[in-house]
């Protein structure tokens, strides 16, 4: 079934496949072999995997669309990443691979730069927090990761009074989004490195593609599953399916606020998992322009310093597209995104006004907000471990039963080496994914 389908169409194609809405088959009698909630990266990885191996998945996708948080926005005329971005750690991503073998195409980011202008609206900070600061909190991270206690980020640098305590608010929001006292400095030493690239049609548009062919049902969110027999019984507003067993790549903030059911009630190590995780709030704004530039070259950062935890990044004119995106992180995002799109949207124009002049207003045409944090298929940008919760997202990748499969950016990594280096990533969340479906089929 095509991603593009209708919800109408979904809707009746999910009916026709598993009868009239609350019928259940008999358990030994399975509709699909496996039941994979969510058509993000990692539940396009777990079907394509499958299908790969000779069995039968049913895709079952809350939104109207596939992708998750991996999202080529079309609506102001142009294409820009709601979104993922980045292809990290390029060099082993498997979205590295998929894009040229679909002929899309990839380019390093720093050759996009227009250069950066920083912008200070705080009053001069403490010179300390400005000398290298950067430089120094990535070599507290940058090493063997072995020796990197289990202890805030804020933590590890030495505290709030710490010299380099302000670039540690600024990497932890604007990288992992989310305040630094919140995220494991473990979790954090743990991720892969390598150099990024980023797609010009679209991150999102990529998954798009590699969704093609599977069978996808749009606009049936999973609100149970009943893993207390043979298999499992997966519950949505059409019906029930039957399945030997489900791969669940339900951000963690919808699982944590219960948007899935579970029946028997999931083992204390998984939700112990759960409890261990956050989701970060990192959010983009975009702004269409009617052309005009204010004099920016394409790919031109401003960055505009609000306060020690407030600020916005704006990336301009990228791809010498008319889109400017500002970056937010942490809970600067979460104010900013409690006004709702239009607040939001207005609030990071009259910013974006500060740096270029009035005559943003008149150029102005419309603007996007993509809060994930506030999203209800979302409730977060991606996963971090809580400070003293190095080892959650190990609990969180063990099988239920050998019914239950978690997987995607929160597990990242699974399958490959098991040090979850992936995590926050798409490209970890196509490895999980692929794992997850893996370790199904081998158990026959």
């Amino acid at each position: 079934m095509s991603p593009l389908m209708s919800r109408r169409q979904a809707v009746a194609g999910l009916a026709f496949t598993v009868g009239l809405p609350g019928v259940l088959r008999a358990q030994d009698a399975f509709d699909v072999d496996v039941v994979v909630v969510g058509a993000g990266a990692a539940g396009v990885a777990a079907a394509q995997e499958l299908r790969r191996l000779g069995k039968r998945a049913l895709v079952l996708e809350a939104r109207g669309r596939v992708g998750g948080r991996v999202h080529t926005d079309r609506s102001l005329g142009a294409p820009w990443d709601a979104g993922a971005l980045y292809i990290h750690w390029s060099d082993r991503n498997p979205w590295t691979e998929m894009a040229a073998r679909f002929g899309f195409q990839t380019v390093d980011p720093s050759t996009l730069s227009g250069g950066m202008r920083f912008f200070d609206f705080s009053g001069p900070p403490d010179p300390r927090q400005r000398r290298g600061g950067f430089w120094l909190v990535q070599q507290m991270f940058d090493t063997d990761h072995e020796p990197v206690p289990d202890v805030s980020i804020l933590e590890r640098v030495g505290g709030p009074a710490s010299e380099v305590a302000e670039a540690a608010m600024a990497l932890s929001r604007m990288s992992l989004g989310d305040e630094p006292e919140r995220i494991s400095a473990l979790d954090y030493a743990r991720l892969w490195a390598g150099d990024d690239l980023v797609v010009r049609q679209g991150y999102g548009a990529l998954v798009e593609r590699a969704a093609q062919g599977l069978d996808v049902r749009l606009s049936t969110p999973v609100t149970a599953i009943d893993w207390s027999g043979a298999g499992v019984r997966v519950s949505t507003a059409a019906g029930v399916i039957a399945a030997r067993a489900a791969i669940v790549t339900v951000p963690v903030g919808v699982l944590q606020r219960g948007g899935v059911r579970f029946t028997p009630e999931l083992p204390q190590r998984t939700r112990d998992g759960l409890a261990g995780l956050g989701m970060g709030a990192l959010s983009k704004i975009a702004l269409r322009f009617n052309g005009e530039r204010f004099g920016l070259a394409p790919g031109t950062d401003l960055w505009a310093r609000l306060g020690a935890r407030r600020s916005f990044n704006f990336e301009c004119f990228t791809w010498d597209r008319d889109i400017v995106i500002a970056f937010f992180g942490g809970d600067h995002a979460r104010e900013i995104i409690s006004l709702g799109e239009a607040g939001a949207v207005r609030l990071a124009l009259e910013e974006f006004k500060r740096l270029v002049g009035p005559q943003a207003e008149r150029a102005f045409v419309g603007g996007r907000l993509a809060g994930w944090a506030a999203d209800p298929w979302a409730m977060g940008a991606y996963s971090h471990a809580l400070p003293g919760h190095a080892d959650a997202r190990a609990r969180l990748a063990e099988p239920v039963g050998d019914r239950i499969w978690f997987a995607g950016e929160a597990t990242a990594g699974w399958g490959a080496g098991e040090d979850f280096g992936g995590a926050m990533t798409a490209g970890g969340a196509w490895i999980a994914g692929a794992a997850a479906a893996r370790a199904i089929v081998a158990l026959g």
